[in-house]
Parts: C-alpha cells; structure tokens; sequence
C-alpha cells in the first residue's frame, strides 16, 4: 500500500495539517492538504499546502518569503490529520501568520470575547506587496 493511501482524506480529498514550530512546540498555523500537497511536502522538506480560497497547491511562503522548513511529518491515529514540524524561516524569521504574528493563534477567549495576545511582529502590508 502506497504511504498516501494510509490518510483518511476527506469527501473533497483533503485533510487538516497543523503546523508545530519544531523548537518550541508553538502551534504555528492549520492548513490543507490534499494527496499532491502531501506528497510535495515530503519530496521539498518544505510545507506545501491546498489553498481552498485559491483553489491550487500553495507553497506556504511564496508571496510573503515566510518559509517552513519540514523536520517531521506524523499521521494521527485515525489518519486524518498530519502534524508538521518545521522551522519557520523567512525575511523576518518566526513569522508564520498573514497578519505578521509568530502564530496564527493569537487570540484568546477572555469573558465572553477575543482578546488579542501577541504582538504584530512586521505590518503585513509590509510583507504582501
């Protein structure tokens, strides 16, 4: 059986990726991936994603430089959702989020609403031109 027969995909082919900074554990960002994405992933040793909203494979870092460097690729034990662990390099190394955080989990629930916790690191206008 074929290593990518082993995820569980779901009806659109797709399956949940989260990406974990290797070095500290962080929870840097959730994505897509489909079969090509996956498979893509493994052959750079760096995260390639399926872009829903753009509807094509998404090599994360292309407009913004924010790369993420591929240590380690894990299946849950369902299938159904692969853990990336990676190094995020780039112009502004640590930046992984589109709004120019560390993290794309910025926000906590405090009492009823979210509260932004963690600081912008680079204006996004800056990074996407």
């Amino acid at each position: 059986m074929d290593w990518l027969d082993e995820v569980n995909w779901d009806e659109r082919g797709l399956v949940p990726a989260i990406a974990q900074e290797a070095a500290s554990g962080d929870v840097l960002m959730v994505a897509w991936m489909n079969r090509e994405a996956l498979a893509a992933t493994v052959a750079r040793g760096e995260a390639v994603y399926w872009s829903r909203s753009r509807g094509r494979l998404w090599h994360k870092g292309e407009e913004s430089g924010h790369v993420q460097q591929v240590h380690e690729v894990r299946l849950d034990c369902d299938g159904d959702v692969v853990l990336l662990k990676v190094t995020q390099h780039g112009h502004e190394p640590g930046i992984a989020c589109h709004t120019g955080r560390h993290s794309c989990f910025f926000r906590r629930y405090d009492n009823g609403r979210w509260i932004s916790v963690d600081p912008v690191l680079k204006d996004p206008e800056l990074i996407y031109r």
